[in-house]
């Protein structure tokens, strides 16, 4: 009898790991399909990371060039919304004028927003070229802005944990000065973003006539703040370059000349 009883509780043990085995083999699977974009109940309750490789000190710049005008936009500035939720990344809306004369005029659009497009356009880099919706990362490969799958490839591959540190201070008269340090053997300019987090439009005419649009981080002010050669330098802002109209955040982007790559950002801590 005692041998019966032992018999069963052996089986009943690798019964028991079996079905361990099963189950963890069932958690690695669900979890290389959250990876390909499938989220698990866990994942619907936080905001989790792209890639956890993009935790650095520079988040990736991913710039929205879109439309008011565009029936394909709304989709891509979706998109752009739940990805700024993303802490390593810093997503940048720029409406853009070729739409203008289509039928309904852009009440974000802005023409520096359309010329740094066509630049990005000249370099021929991936998914290059003047459309709307385009989704530009770190100043390189684009794609069309409401295809995440494209656009997270392009996420994962764009570094920026080695380029330099911004960090921001408070001055003796309340102003913020920015310091930018790091090592580097090639040139780069110095901008100051001033940002809207949240736009809603009501479209009178045109593709998109009658709907309400949202928009995020829509750019509302560019100034060049000057060169950075790879040493420490600082920036000094004044209170009217933090007080821009229709702006409520502020961040320092770092871009090699001519439209080039994108080597540093930071969303200001104001």
């Amino acid at each position: 009898m005692n041998k019966i009883i032992l018999a069963i509780m052996i089986a009943g043990t690798a019964f028991a790991g079996f079905m361990g085995a099963q189950i963890a083999q069932s958690s690695a699977t669900m979890s290389v399909a959250s990876a390909d974009g499938i989220a698990t109940p866990a994942q619907k309750t936080k905001t989790a990371s792209l890639d956890d490789d993009h935790s650095s000190l520079n988040p990736v710049v991913v710039e929205l060039f879109t439309s008011q005008g565009c029936s394909s936009c709304p989709p891509a500035d979706m998109l752009a919304k739940r990805l700024a939720k993303d802490e390593s990344l810093l997503v940048i809306t720029r409406p853009v004028t070729y739409w203008d004369r289509l039928g309904w005029k852009d009440t974000l659009a802005r023409e520096d927003n359309t010329r740094l497009q066509r630049a990005y356009a000249k370099k021929g880099l991936t998914g290059s070229g003047v459309y709307t919706p385009q989704i530009v990362v770190n100043g390189g490969g684009g794609a069309v802005g409401s295809r995440e799958g494209d656009i997270r490839s392009l996420v994962r591959l764009a570094k920026n944990s080695d380029g330099p540190v911004i960090e921001t201070a408070r001055g003796d008269n309340g102003q913020t000065i920015v310091t930018v340090s790091g090592k580097s053997s090639y040139m780069a300019s110095v901008s100051l973003l001033a940002l809207s987090t949240s736009e809603t439009v009501r479209i009178g005419m045109g593709e998109n006539g009658g709907r309400k649009l949202h928009y995020t981080n829509v750019v509302r002010n560019e100034q060049n703040l000057g060169s950075w050669t790879g040493t420490t330098k600082t920036y000094t802002l004044s209170n009217q370059d933090t007080d821009i109209s229709g702006a409520d955040k502020y961040a320092v982007v770092i871009q090699r000349p001519g439209a080039g790559a994108i080597v540093g950002a930071k969303l200001l801590d104001l």
